[in-house]
C-alpha cells in the first residue's frame, strides 16, 4: 500500500498549481457529494469518505509544501 501512496505523492509533485487546484476543486466537490449519498443511503464503500479525505490531504499538502519553498 505504501507503494500506491508514494506514486500518487509523486504524481501530485508533476502537477502545476492550477492543475492542482482544480483537482482540489472536483475532489471537495466529489466528497460532499459522498457525504450528502452516505447520509440519504448507506454507501457500498464506507472507506472511500476516507481514501477521498486523504487525497485532498495529499493535495494540499504539496500546494503548502510550494508555498514554503520545499
Amino acid at each position: 500500500m505504501a507503494k500506491a501512496t508514494k506514486a500518487k505523492v509523486e504524481d501530485y509533485r508533476s502537477l502545476d498549481d492550477q492543475t492542482l487546484n482544480e483537482k482540489i476543486a472536483e475532489q471537495e466537490v466529489q466528497l460532499k457529494k459522498l457525504h450528502f449519498s452516505h447520509a440519504v443511503n448507506p454507501i457500498e464503500n464506507p472507506l472511500a469518505i476516507r481514501a477521498l479525505r486523504r487525497e485532498i490531504a495529499r493535495i494540499k499538502t504539496e500546494q503548502r509544501k510550494r508555498a514554503l519553498g520545499f
